[in-house]
């Protein structure tokens, strides 16, 4: 499945991959009101922004639609929405889709990146280097509440 820059007009199939991924990765580190309030149906229109600002990568399924995201925060210099839909988990798609972003980063002239992860996908992400700086509360205006996360760094 090949891994691609996404277009504007995918936003609301990003939008959906995340949430089905938060809902089901996510089950077992935040309770289910948390992830109601944090998965809404309607998605912010500045989620199609930050595809147009920054270089957000899609897996395309067997139709070509996106089944797994990722981008690369240009401004802070983070790795963003890695989501893959959970009948594509376990495929490769997601890890397919950090590399993309650490070449880009690389070719941006970055030379670390950040993230923060929530508990469920720390082992995901130590799996490709990034190290455990700390644990932290994220606040989340979708979910109305600090959720859980923890702070990684990678060099590059």
């Amino acid at each position: 499945m090949r891994v691609r820059h996404a277009r504007p007009d995918e936003a609301e199939q990003c939008w959906l991959v995340r949430n089905l991924a938060i809902r089901d990765g996510c089950r077992t580190s935040y309770e289910p009101a948390i992830l109601q309030a944090w998965t809404p149906e309607a998605m912010p229109e500045s989620y199609r922004d930050v595809i147009r600002a920054n270089p957000f990568f899609v897996a395309e399924g067997p139709d070509t639609r996106p089944v797994a995201t990722g981008f690369l925060d240009l401004t802070s210099g983070s790795v963003e929405a890695i989501f893959t839909l959970p009948d594509y988990a376990g495929k490769g798609l997601a890890s397919k889709i950090i590399e993309a972003i650490k070449d880009e980063a690389r070719q941006r002239g970055f030379t670390r990146l950040t993230l923060a992860s929530t508990p469920n996908a720390q082992r995901f992400y130590e799996r490709h280097g990034f190290r455990f700086v700390q644990e932290n509360l994220y606040p989340s205006r979708l979910a109305q509440a600090e959720l859980r996360c923890i702070d990684m760094v990678i060099a590059l």
